[in-house]
């Protein structure tokens, strides 16, 4: 379990009742590996075919912890990219994480504090720090930040299609599967018309719309349309930095609106329950920095009554892990777009893949750390790019 501190306006959280007192981090080991999707997937600002995920890997004591860093190639939904997030790693953040042993979360946020940004390339040390913890402690990574549930629900994010017809079918398929929430990616000129197709055919499901920051609130009463589909929930439809103009808009609509790239921290997420800029927050351990800020936020919607879910980033099974172990905390009330293994990788990193059951949930891994094995040798033969950043 964690308790928490405050410093600033940081939630910062220390490890209780674990074995390890501090971690002596031997080396960090960076890894670029591509593997290519089952189909594209294509949102507001734009389309891939592949992913080059980007992990990292902790060694200490003879045990290693694995993260992820969730930036895509291109500065699209984020200014990271794998790229940046590769150099700020290697010359600042790496080397900060060996210069004594780290004593715990806290210690390693206070040492990665002084620079600005870059919190994707934060998260990928952080949830590789975590693992390890875990692991040496032999504990879940659930377990160790307080989740309290042994199935996660889990829904699905389904790109903008060629044709309509063909969107048809990927809900049919995925609702078939027992995905418990469907969300449409959605951008002007494909998102009225379509989401009233889906709502007529399927009149009953969870459904939910997805921007990316396609719009402005110049498009008010466009958007107020969206109003008529009873929508779970319409996620980031203004501009990717704004708090403002979303509470403008959410005070002239029914449907709750969420807010994803807006929320990069704790502050800023208290800052847009203050403003009302939104009813309901996606939490990205990568996009706000990793778990000293993501607790924080979940905790603050817990006391504000304000409903979280886990949002996804194409994922490899280490990043889908660490989603996982996310959603099992309490304040994750609503399905996540966390979804198999085989939703979009012909073969995973991890053993046995992440499966949703009929029932559209996840299990919650028992064993130390992830709860998966990390597949090295598969790892190993995808590997474009190594670095090792040692004392």
């Amino acid at each position: 379990m964690f308790s928490r501190a405050m410093q600033g306006s940081s939630s910062i959280f220390e490890p209780q009742e674990t074995r390890a007192t501090a971690l002596k981090i031997d080396g960090v080991e960076l890894r670029l590996i591509r593997l290519p999707l089952l189909e594209p997937f294509e949102t507001s600002f734009g389309k891939i075919d592949s992913r080059l995920i980007f992990l990292v890997c902790l060694q200490a004591g003879g045990l290693q912890g694995w993260g992820e860093v969730v930036a895509s190639e291109e500065p699209l939904y984020s200014y990271e990219t794998v790229r940046t997030a590769l150099h700020v790693i290697e010359d600042f953040f790496g080397p900060a994480l060996l210069t004594e042993p780290i004593k715990d979360l806290d210690d390693l946020a206070r040492r990665l504090s002084p620079f600005r940004g870059h919190n994707m390339a934060k998260a990928g040390l952080e949830l590789a720090y975590m693992d390890l913890l875990a692991r040496m402690n032999q504990q879940s990574l659930s377990a160790l930040i307080g989740g309290e549930r042994e199935r996660v629900a889990v829904g699905v994010s389904l790109g903008i299609q060629p044709t309509l017809s063909k969107l048809l079918q990927r809900v049919e398929k995925y609702l078939s599967l027992g995905y418990q929430r469907i969300k449409l990616k959605i951008k002007p000129g494909w998102d009225i018309d379509v989401v009233d197709e889906v709502r007529r055919r399927h009149t009953d499901i969870l459904l939910s719309v997805d921007a990316n920051s396609a719009y402005t609130l110049e498009d008010r009463d466009h958007l107020k349309k969206l109003d008529d589909f009873d929508l779970l929930m319409i996620e980031q439809p203004l501009q990717n930095d704004d708090l403002v103009d979303h509470a403008r808009l959410q005070k002239l609509m029914n449907t709750p609106l969420c807010l994803d790239e807006s929320i990069i921290s704790e502050r800023h997420a208290r800052m847009a329950l203050d403003l009302e800029s939104c009813r309901i927050i996606n939490i990205k351990v990568g996009r706000v920095g990793g778990y000293s800020q993501v607790l924080g936020i979940h905790d603050l919607c817990v006391s504000r009554q304000v409903p979280v879910w886990c949002g996804g980033m194409l994922e490899s099974g280490i990043g889908r892990a660490h989603n996982i172990a996310l959603a099992s905390l309490k304040g994750f009330t609503l399905p996540g777009d966390i979804s198999a293994s085989s939703r979009y990788f012909e073969r995973d990193i991890i053993t046995p893949g992440v499966v949703v059951d009929g029932d559209g949930t996840v299990a919650v891994p028992g064993g130390p750390g992830l709860g998966f094995e990390v597949d090295l040798n598969f790892i190993e033969r995808r590997t474009e790019t190594r670095v090792h950043i040692s004392r």
